[in-house]
């Protein structure tokens, strides 16, 4: 069992930054896939970022060129710095760990176990 927790979110106006943590636990931490969801209400979840073990990353087009995934893999943590931030940013962000799949995954079944979710608020 992993156990996923996010945190660092927030009310922020439009044009700012936010910087989201995500710590996951199991020893080993560099071997995971990881992802970073999130959901507008009334909306499906979808993909933002992902982070492979072998350092690749990629992005939704609605985040590429404001938003980084990052890793530490010495402290467990994955990180999305979320920068020139919109409305239609707002939503809940969710951190997900793909434990022994092939690749970054951007369906919500490629992934293990989720977070509770951290709140990001954008106010025009």
């Amino acid at each position: 069992q992993v156990q996923v927790v996010e945190s660092g979110g927030g009310l922020v106006q439009a044009g700012g930054s936010l910087r989201l943590s995500c710590a996951a636990s199991g020893r080993t931490f560099s071997s995971y896939n990881l992802g970073w969801f999130r959901q507008a209400p009334g909306k499906e979840r979808e993909f933002a970022a992902g982070s492979s073990r072998s350092g690749f990353t990629n992005y939704a087009d609605s985040v590429k060129g404001r938003f980084t995934i990052s890793r530490d893999n010495a402290k467990n943590t994955v990180f999305l710095q979320m920068n020139s931030l919109k409305p239609e940013d707002t939503a809940v962000y969710y951190c997900a760990v793909d434990v022994d799949r092939i690749g970054v995954a951007v369906s919500r079944g490629g992934y293990d176990y989720w977070g509770q979710g951290t709140q990001v608020t954008v106010s025009s």
